[in-house]
């Protein structure tokens, strides 16, 4: 209970100034609806007409609440208006650029560890690849892919891929580099080749900073899915729902959907963390 009650309290908060801000920047709106009518509204009238607009600036956590309950049990799975079959489609998406992105990052932080030519020249270009925004480069992917005839979940699964594999590239340089040089040297005495150094010492060694990069990962692997629906015109998908929310004005719609992202975010980070619990006790590690 002590250690729920920091997090409610945070969330009671968030919660409070969230109303007021709603309150304030739908005030607007009601006050503009009155004068037109010439009347008056005193604050009690302002508060009730502001939470329960169709087409609200800011919606209020309850109207998010609906939208998001509505999303999800009150279409069917299959239904075009289904968050879960959006829902869906991004996570199909992201599961493999997520795949792509972490076996590339993998094998470039092989690469980059055993051979120092790679580590001075390609460690520089990972590095400078993120440094372009993902917005500029995201349309570029799709156009070239689809002059070559890729359509469908690939081009959004390279966007993703994108992303992904950068956290998973420093994380594991610096974890097949955690071995200090007493390791290093009791494996030469024992003769051990480079591989067999790489699968006794050095990856063991990489898990607890493997997993602390593909939590990261998944999370901007999402991110980029989101990314690359966008300069489609996807019919389908969570980045759809922000589109089609934003041309009609659907706030409440817009809102809902990223609740929705952020739901599948953190139970996928989740997952992740419940894999490297069960994984680092299996090897005798504590998870950090």
């Amino acid at each position: 209970m002590r250690s729920i009650l920091p997090i409610l309290t945070v969330v009671l908060a968030i919660v409070c100034v969230w109303y007021l801000a709603a309150v304030r920047m739908n005030a607007t709106w009601v006050h503009d609806q009155a004068a037109r009518a010439g009347q008056e509204v005193t604050l009690s009238q302002v508060i009730p007409l502001t939470l329960n607009q169709e087409r609200p600036v800011l919606p209020a956590p309850h109207q998010v609440v609906k939208g998001l309950w509505d999303g999800v049990t009150g279409q069917a799975v299959t239904s075009k208006r289904s968050l879960v079959y959006h829902g869906w489609v991004t996570l199909s998406a992201t599961l493999l650029g997520f795949v792509i992105g972490t076996a590339a990052g993998i094998l470039l932080a092989v690469g980059i560890v055993h051979n120092r030519a790679m580590d001075q020249s390609v460690m520089p270009w990972a590095i400078a690849s993120q440094t372009v925004p993902i917005l500029a480069i995201a349309p570029m992917i799709i156009v070239v892919l689809n002059s070559m005839g890729v359509t469908g979940i690939l081009p959004k699964a390279i966007i993703s891929a994108y992303l992904s594999f950068f956290p998973v590239v420093v994380g594991m340089v610096k974890g097949l580099r955690a071995p200090d040089a007493m390791q290093l040297d009791q494996m030469r005495t024992w003769s051990a080749s480079d591989a067999q150094t790489l699968w006794k010492l050095r990856l063991p060694a990489s898990m607890p900073y493997l997993f602390a990069s593909l939590k990261v990962g998944i999370a901007a692997s999402l991110v980029g899915t989101i990314v690359g629906e966008l300069p489609t015109g996807a019919v389908a998908g969570l980045g759809s729902r922000l589109l089609s929310g934003s041309y009609y004005g659907q706030t409440v719609q817009i809102w809902a959907a990223l609740f929705a992202a952020a739901i599948v975010a953190a139970s996928l980070v989740a997952i992740i963390g419940w894999i490297e619990r069960g994984t680092l006790r299996r090897m005798g590690m504590a998870a950090r």
